[in-house]
């Protein structure tokens, strides 16, 4: 499976073809689908830019996504800096009349488990978010967690070697708690490309998109989301 996170909380300073709106948002779904993107991974934005979770904006970006794209599974952060932030942000989730198809949840954050029993309750798919093996042991001693759609290991670190000593750590707590769950696996900036070529070599599920960084394999700035999806997907023909 290929993931396109579109826009997480970069700004158009980082590159300019960042998506906001909702019908920003719906265009660029429809260019990385047709570039070879099987999944989406966004986050509604006011109209300023700004990161939200707001029961309007997300039905306004749900609605004309998929109206876009049809059939095309939709992922949305519920990370803990969302405005109004931490635990204040459950009340918001609740009030959700529209929901996406999944969410995905850090187990860095305190509140994860309740954030996940909260999701279970609207009939919302999760990523368990692992950052660290902290946060893998953390998930692995959960009793629901084989209830998951999927485990989403995301890896910050910026030196290589770091990077690969992380995720090899994680992959291994999961494989010693007999975890059965899919994994995307994922980095950031530096990491993007390594990351992938690690869920390739595992065959793991992938993401990429300008969320987590903006240069293609050679080096080179990519024009927009398709074209990092274009890139990704020549490179997962090789498997």
């Amino acid at each position: 499976m290929l993931q396109a996170c579109l826009n997480g909380g970069r700004t158009r300073e980082f590159h300019a073809a960042v998506p906001y709106t909702a019908d920003e948002l719906a265009q660029d779904a429809a260019r990385v689908v047709a570039a070879g993107a099987s999944e989406l991974h966004i986050h509604p934005r006011t109209y300023d830019g700004l990161e939200t979770i707001n029961p309007g904006d997300v039905a306004e970006t749900l609605l004309a996504v998929r109206k876009s794209v049809p059939e095309v599974p939709i992922g949305l952060s519920t990370h803990s800096r969302i405005l109004p932030g931490g635990r204040a942000r459950q009340k918001l989730i609740e009030q959700w009349q529209v929901a996406p198809d999944y969410v995905s949840i850090n187990l860095i954050e305190e509140d994860a488990g309740e954030v996940m029993a909260l999701a279970r309750s609207k009939g919302i798919g999760i990523e368990a978010g692992l950052w660290s093996i902290s946060d893998a042991k953390r998930f692995v001693a959960m009793p629901d967690a084989g209830d998951c759609l999927r485990i989403l290991i995301e890896i910050e670190e910026q030196d290589t070697e770091e990077g690969m000593i992380a995720a090899t750590g994680i992959m291994s707590v999961l494989e010693q708690a007999g975890s059965q769950l899919p994994i995307l696996l994922h980095g950031d900036e530096a990491s993007v490309w390594p990351m992938f070529n690690l869920a390739i070599a595992h065959g793991y599920d992938r993401r990429i998109g300008l969320e987590d960084g903006k240069l293609l394999p050679e080096g080179k700035e990519a024009e927009d989301n398709a074209d990092l999806i274009r890139a990704a997907a020549v490179l997962g023909q090789g498997t």
